[in-house]
C-alpha cells in the first residue's frame, strides 16, 4: 500500500511535469469525474499545482476544480512522453491528464473525486487529516501534542492502531508503523496509556526522519518518480533494508530474537515486532527511557 513517502513523490513527479501547464486532454473511466468534466471540461484549464497530503494526491486546476485521489492498495499515477505506450492494460486505467509534452494516467485508483475549494473543506477526508509528517511545516512538537491529546481521549487504543490513523497523524502506513516503534523500542500492543511523553516524542522524531530519509531530492530538471525500495536501517542489500517488517521467524538485526508477527486492529494489519527490544509494558506501567535509538538512526 502506497504510503506518505510514495505519494509525496508522487506529487512533486506530477508538480514537475504538469505543473503550470493547460490541459489540453481528459478521459476517465471513472462516471462521477465523467460526469463534472461534461459540465466543467478541464481542457483548457491550468495545472496550478499538485501537492501530497498524507496519503492523498491532490490537483489544482485553474477555475476553481481539484481533483483529489488515494491510491489504497493497488492505485498507482504513471507519468508517459505524449504518444509513449502505457506499461498497463488500458482496461486499468482510471484518469488521463494530457499536456504537450506528457501524459499523466492513473491507473487502478480506487478514490477520485474532484471538488471545489469550498466542497473540499466541507465535504472531503482531506480537511480531518493529521498533521502531514512530511509537510514543510510539520513539527514534532505538534505532532507529539497530537499523539498524547488522542492517547487522553482514546486511552484503551493500541499505539500501532493509533500510528496508522491518518487524523493523528498523516502519512504513516503500515511499513512505517512497525519500523517506527521499533526503533522507538515501543511495544505496538501497548493502550495510549501507557505512552510516556520522551516515548511519544521518539516515535515522531522518528516518523520524521524515516520518512524524510525516504524521499529523493527532486531538484534540478530530472523528473523523479521512484527512489527505490523503502529503507530504514543503512544496509546497502536490498534484504536488509528494513528492521522488523516482513520478517516474521527471522533473528532481529539489533538483538538476535526471533521476530514475532500478528494481526492488529478492525482491519487485521499485519504488526511486526521484536519481543525482546520491545517488551510488553501493561496498563497503568510506563516503560523504561529510551536508550538505543540514536544509534539505529545514524
Amino acid at each position: 500500500m502506497p504510503e506518505g513517502d510514495t505519494i509525496y513523490r508522487t506529487a512533486r513527479a506530477l508538480e514537475s511535469a504538469i505543473g503550470g501547464k493547460v490541459v489540453t486532454g481528459f478521459e476517465t473511466g471513472l462516471a462521477m469525474l465523467a460526469r463534472v468534466n461534461d459540465d466543467a471540461p478541464l481542457v483548457g484549464r491550468v495545472v496550478k499545482k499538485v501537492e501530497s497530503r498524507g496519503k492523498w494526491c491532490v490537483i489544482h486546476f485553474s477555475g476553481d476544480l481539484i481533483l483529489v485521489t488515494h491510491m489504497l492498495m493497488s492505485g498507482s499515477w504513471h507519468l508517459y512522453r505524449t504518444g509513449e505506450r502505457w506499461q498497463m492494460g488500458r482496461s486499468r486505467m482510471r484518469v488521463v491528464i494530457r499536456t504537450a509534452e506528457w501524459e499523466a494516467v492513473g491507473f487502478n485508483i480506487p478514490v477520485a473525486e474532484f471538488h471545489t475549494e469550498r466542497s473540499l473543506m466541507r465535504s472531503s477526508e482531506v480537511p480531518k487529516l493529521g498533521a502531514d509528517i512530511l509537510s514543510g511545516s510539520f513539527k514534532v512538537e505538534a505532532g507529539v501534542a497530537r499523539l498524547i491529546a488522542y492517547g487522553h481521549e482514546y486511552p484503551d487504543a493500541e499505539i500501532a492502531v493509533v500510528l496508522l490513523n491518518q487524523r493523528v497523524l498523516a502519512g504513516l502506513g503500515n511499513v512505517y508503523k512497525s519500523e517506527v516503534l521499533f526503533a522507538a523500542e515501543v511495544n505496538p500492543f501497548r493502550e495510549m496509556r501507557t505512552i510516556t511523553q520522551g516515548e511519544a516524542e521518539v516515535m515522531v522524531d522518528v516518523a520524521q526522519r524515516y520518512m524524510k530519509a525516504n524521499v529523493v531530492d527532486g531538484k534540478g530538471d530530472g523528473i523523479v518518480t521512484y527512489s527505490g525500495n523503502r529503507r530504514t536501517t543503512h544496509a546497502m542489500n536490498r534484504e536488509e533494508r528494513l528492521w522488523v517488517y516482513r520478517r516474521q521467524g527471522q533473528e532481529c538485526r539489533r538483538c538476535g530474537a526471533v521476530v514475532m508477527m500478528r494481526k492488529q486492529g478492525v482491519q487485521a494489519r499485519s504488526t511486526y515486532w521484536c519481543p525482546e527490544c520491545q517488551p510488553w509494558v501493561g496498563t497503568g506501567e510506563t516503560a523504561a527511557p529510551v536508550g538505543r535509538v540514536d544509534r539505529l538512526l545514524r
